[in-house]
């Protein structure tokens, strides 16, 4: 029998995890003669910060410690759209992979939300 870890409950970073997938399977494949690899690193870099960071602060003691690390997730989410613009600009992802992966980033960006805004309300209110 498989361990599981409270965190692999968590439907945002079973998402992020596959769409971490997604991302790195799409970098693999870069339509570009010359190898970026400093950009495709921090690609990667960064679509795997995402599901980490959600795993990380849900490992933490405090709910003010797991936001946190939320608030990093959602900006490591924000640094790969912002990547996967920049390799659409200079097209070397299609379009359509950018919009769809944009897409499942933007529902993804909304559960990161949701889960720090449901956090917050439950610290105040058992304040």
């Amino acid at each position: 029998m498989e361990t599981r870890f409270a965190f692999q409950d968590l439907e945002v970073w079973q998402r992020a995890v596959a769409f971490a997938d997604r991302v790195i399977e799409l970098a693999e494949n870069l339509n570009t003669n010359q190898k970026h690899f400093r950009l495709i690193e921090q690609l990667e870099s960064a679509v795997t910060s995402i599901p980490m960071n959600v795993a990380e602060g849900k490992g933490r003691y405090s709910k003010k410690e797991f936001v946190h690390f939320l608030y990093i997730a959602r900006g490591s989410l924000y640094e790969t759209v912002t990547l996967l613009k920049i390799f659409q600009k200079r097209s070397w992802i299609t379009d359509v992979d950018y919009h769809s992966l944009v897409g499942e980033a933007n529902s993804i960006g909304k559960m990161i939300s949701g889960l720090i805004n449901s956090i917050k309300r439950s610290r105040h209110v058992s304040s």
